[in-house]
């Protein structure tokens, strides 16, 4: 199946009466199809995911979509509130009413749009995320009482806390400078009084961009969210969902890594046989190929590759992705 052989349609629902806009994209042909709703990482990554912080266009999410619809998949991916197009019209209506929940109402609406779909098969509904996107696919697994995933593929989960993973890129960034370890002590500080609810006090000896994190996690426009967020840990959760799962995390990922953060997931679920876990050995954080060893690769030179024009997916990270949900698919009908 090519390219002129899907579609793609535009959709919306609505979330703390805002709507949320989205893209099905789907084969042409009028037989039943498994169904795969993405979710997007964190911050203001939209349906494609891409960001306003990072040049491209080119986002996975879109290739991806694509990709599976080409072989016989019913997809669907959304904006969240706080991403896409519309953000700037629809500030006013979210800021400091997002949280976990409203992330969890976002992704239930794409599921109830899915599935009223006239060719999806209902008992073959899937998850794909990326990033944070696993967080809220989990905690709707976890709360749903109907619609519930099939399987759910997490692509670049965390194994760690977010407030953890957040501390090691810092430590990272700055670990080579003369100063890391003054630089990592007024942070750390900082994000006490953040998690406290007190009043927090950056240091202006901190890096601009390190300021700018902290900034952004006390706005009262990203509040509760930030916070709710910066203490959670997925493998709390996911140890409780039953259902299959795939994880799949980039040797070339520089946002997570697959050893540490891998390994956390792995013994979270070790009790459900029904979960494996792909470490494609080139695939970055976005699951496009990466041909540099990873001991050369930095944070600057990686984002700005995430959605060049260039770059493509990385074929054994999109194989094992695509032979999974074409075999779970297959054993639900």
């Amino acid at each position: 199946m090519g390219t002129a052989d899907i579609e793609n349609r535009e959709t919306t629902w609505e979330v703390l009466d805002i709507p949320v806009y989205g893209t099905i994209t789907a084969p042409k042909n009028r037989k039943v199809h498994a169904a795969v709703v993405f979710v997007a990482g964190s911050g203001p990554t939209d349906r494609n995911w891409c960001s306003p912080l990072l040049p491209g266009t080119n986002g996975s999410g879109g290739l991806l979509a694509e990709l599976l619809a080409r072989k016989g998949f019913l997809t669907i991916r959304y904006d969240k509130l706080a991403s896409g197009p519309h953000v700037q019209e629809n500030f006013h209506k979210f800021a400091g009413r997002l949280s976990m929940a409203t992330h969890v109402d976002e992704l239930r609406g794409a599921v109830d749009t899915i599935v009223s779909e006239e060719h999806v098969d209902k008992n073959n509904l899937f998850a794909l995320t990326n990033s944070e996107g696993a967080l809220h696919a989990v905690n709707y697994q976890l709360q749903a009482t109907g619609n519930r995933f099939t399987g759910l593929v997490l692509t670049g989960a965390p194994g760690r806390s977010i407030g953890e993973i957040g501390r090691w890129q810092i430590f990272n960034q700055v670990k080579s400078l003369p100063d890391a370890d003054i630089i990592m002590r007024h942070y750390d500080e900082a994000i006490a009084s953040f998690l406290a609810n007190k009043p927090v006090v950056i240091d202006p000896s901190l890096p601009e961009g390190i300021q700018q994190v902290i900034m952004s996690l006390g706005s009262p426009a990203n509040l509760p969210f930030a916070r709710e967020l910066w203490t959670y840990s997925l493998p709390e959760y996911i140890a409780n969902v039953n259902e299959p799962m795939q994880v799949i995390i980039g040797k070339k990922d520089i946002q997570i890594d697959w050893k540490r953060d891998g390994g956390l997931l792995e013994k979270a679920t070790a009790r459900n046989a029904a979960v494996s876990f792909v470490y494609p050995e080139n695939a970055n954080h976005v699951l496009k190929h990466e041909e540099l060893p990873i001991e050369k690769l930095t944070g600057q030179t990686v984002v700005l590759r995430y959605n060049a024009p260039d770059t493509e997916l990385d074929e054994e990270a999109t194989r094992a992705i695509a032979d999974w949900l074409i075999e779970r698919s297959k054993d639900k009908r």
